[in-house]
Order: C-alpha cells, then structure tokens, then sequence
C-alpha cells in the first residue's frame, strides 16, 4: 500500500505554510481527516494496521485514543480487530482521563491508536491514564508515524524527541518524514509566505 498516494487521492497532503501542534512550521501536513472520511478507505488502511499486529502476536482486548483527532482511526482499528474501542478526553491539566461511562479492568490489553503519531505526547498522555486504571498498555499504533519514533518494520531510529516508551512496540503503515523550522528560523516565514495555519481540529 502506497500510504502517501492514499493521502495524496484524498487530498490530505497538504502544502503550504503550517503551524503544527509543536508550535514549529512546516510546508507540509497530513489531514487524516479527509482519508477517513470515507468509511471504505478507513477500512482498507485499518485492516492493514491490524495485520502489522496480529503478525506480531501482539494480544489485545481494546483499542483506546485520544480524543478527538484519533477516535475515527482508533474506532476503525477496534472494527478491523474486532475488540473494544474507548478514548480519552483531555482532563483540563494537561493530562487525559477516561469519561462516558468506559472502564478498564486490571490487566487488560490496551493498544492506543492515533491517527498520525509525531512525538508521541498525545499516546502517552493517554497510555498513563490507562495504567492509572490498572489497564496494561501492549502497544502504539497509527496509520502515519512522522518519523520521531521508531515503528515496527521501518528502517528510521527514534529521535530525541520522541515520547513514546522504547519497550512498547509502534506500528504505523509507512513514515512521513516533513522538515520542520522553529519560527525564528522558519525559511517560509522569510519568504514572506504569510502567517502559518493551523488546519488541525484546533484550528
């Protein structure tokens, strides 16, 4: 599968001038909003992601994300695992909690998927609220990695700033690797390319 031309059909590889969750820029980004926007695309990259795991012999009882951008991935996953799908909501401190009614009993096997996973911050927020429930968390997964971790079967060491813990394996279907600037160094601010956007759920 052809991840980026996925990405590319839909229209969710966007270029321009963008403000990313990090605060630094980038010319490019991955709207995975418009790939799972249609449930048979979803499906397709979901099925493959489940694959990568059940060939690992990784054991799961429930797929849990972080609200809001990975529900759609994670939702889809659960479906293509044919297990439980829960996510967690931002608790107002920084930190994640699970609501609505979900609960996790000690020992169970918890994947947590994101859409795309850059640093990993937003998976291990949500990792620690699970093992705060007694949850075991098996491991991460995402249909894109941006190459600050290291996903199972790619060829890219894990950066500096990646967040993820190194014992829990990623799986993610192919590595998106953008150049990014800090805003003092941004060459697109220099160029006089305008503001930079945030076209994320929060933007």
């Amino acid at each position: 599968m052809n991840l980026e031309q996925v990405y590319k059909d839909a229209n969710a590889l966007l270029e321009g001038h963008f403000l990313l969750a990090s605060g630094n820029h980038s010319a490019r980004y991955l709207q995975s909003a418009k790939v799972l926007e249609y449930p048979s695309k979803a499906s397709k990259l979901t099925d493959a992601l489940a694959k990568l795991i059940t060939d690992a012999g990784i054991e799961v009882d429930t797929v849990c994300a972080p609200a809001l951008g990975g529900v759609l991935a994670g939702y889809e996953l659960a479906r293509s695992l044919d297990v439980r799908s829960i996510f967690v909501e931002k608790d107002g401190e920084g930190g994640m909690v699970l609501r609505r009614g979900f609960e996790i009993t000690p020992g169970e096997k918890v994947i947590i998927c994101e859409d795309i996973i850059t640093t990993g911050g937003s998976a291990l927020k949500a990792a620690q609220a699970i093992e705060a429930l007694g949850g075991e968390v098996v491991a991460f997964a995402s249909l894109a990695n941006r190459g600050f971790c290291k996903r199972v079967g790619g060829a890219q060491e894990a950066k500096i700033e990646c967040k993820l813990p190194a014992d829990k394996p990623l799986f993610s279907l192919d590595d998106f690797t953008f150049e990014m600037y800090s805003p003092d160094e941004c060459p697109l601010c220099k160029a006089g390319m305008g503001e930079a956007v945030k076209p994320g759920s929060k933007g």
